[in-house]
């Protein structure tokens, strides 16, 4: 069953024995796009942009995902984003880029516990124990285009579109159910 999308707020999703799914608190996410020398960019950011698919960099609030060889993803608190949106937009003449403001278009559940990187398989075809803790891919899951983050070899974070979370959620929801009974 999915739940509603206005049923979201900050709070757990499905929890089981060995694998808990939650709502996390919203974030600033942007979306940038350069190519070319990224000095500049690294400056206004206050951080080295990753230049390897899947690594993630962090300072001061920002964390940054690099998703393809121009693409990176950043989250920060929400208040943080103009400030970030403003000292980027000074190098547009020098440094043409692309930063759009996506916060509004995703969530993020959060993924956690000792069978949480199973949980995952049962959308995600993806060898999740492949994926290294501290860093991220793009991927599908259940044909859903969705950003994985590794927080550490229990904890994962799951970006996706708001429109497909109900449908996510539930899949989680019954694989939850599902490890459970494994386990009873």
């Amino acid at each position: 069953m999915n739940k509603l999308v206005s049923s979201f707020t900050a709070a757990p999703l499905a929890r089981g024995a060995v694998a808990r799914v939650s709502l996390a608190p919203p974030v600033g996410r942007l979306v940038l796009r350069a190519r070319g020398d990224l000095a500049a960019l690294n400056a206004a950011l206050g951080l080295t942009l990753p230049t390897t698919i899947g690594q993630r960099a962090a300072a001061a609030g920002l964390e940054v995902l690099c998703l393809g060889p121009d693409e990176w993803m950043l989250h920060l608190s929400p208040d943080q984003v103009g400030a970030v949106q403003a000292a980027c937009a000074a190098l547009m003449a020098s440094h043409p880029h692309s930063l759009v403001d996506v916060s509004g278009r995703e969530v993020t559940l959060v993924i956690d516990g000792p069978r949480a990187a199973e949980l995952l398989t049962i959308g995600c075809a993806r060898d999740i124990e492949a994926i290294p803790v501290g860093q991220g891919r793009r991927t599908a899951f259940d044909n859903v285009t969705v950003i994985l983050w590794r927080d550490g070899s229990a904890a994962f974070r799951l970006d996706v579109w708001n429109s497909f979370a109900p449908h996510v959620a539930g899949l989680l929801e019954t694989g939850c159910r599902e490890l459970a009974a494994e386990t009873a």
